[in-house]
């Protein structure tokens, strides 16, 4: 998948946090650590640093979103993190995404702490980001957190 379709994925599911744009994704692109999962409609981008891994973000196309994908990203992601030799995995997510966050909650994740006024909404407004983690064994399978 290329950077611009990356870009006009990421463009049509996120306000907040701001989407990404091309030059974003090809910067991410050619960082070594940094990895890319893709199905036709969407995608997941990661990296591993150390035994750690970020999900950087994660998007399907709107009119495919709660059909399954996003998890099957997600299982994807945890998998290749533990493949890189990742032992924890963390992401960021808005406070105001309960549906991103009841999916990552179902992945294992749990709440590790919150970044106030980290994201910034088009109007301006400020909103916390909710930082949530969870262990990995080496299969990406949930390990005790």
């Amino acid at each position: 998948m290329t950077p611009r379709k990356l870009a006009a994925i990421h463009r049509a599911c996120f306000t907040t946090p701001r989407p990404w744009g091309e030059l974003e994704f090809v910067g991410f692109l050619c960082n070594p650590r940094t990895f890319l999962l893709t199905d036709s409609l969407g995608f997941a981008l990661g990296r591993v640093v150390a035994d750690e891994a970020e999900l950087l973000t994660l998007a399907v196309v709107p009119s495919l979103q709660r059909k399954g994908r996003g998890k099957a990203l997600l299982a994807a992601f945890l998998a290749e993190a533990a493949r890189r030799g990742a032992v924890r995995a963390h992401l960021e997510v808005s406070i105001e995404n309960a549906v991103a966050q009841a999916m990552y909650r179902d992945a294992g994740f749990v709440e590790s702490g919150r970044r106030k006024a980290y994201f910034k909404t088009p109007e301006g407004a400020r909103i916390d980001a909710i930082l949530m983690s969870r262990a990995l064994d080496r299969a990406g399978i949930l390990a005790e957190s």
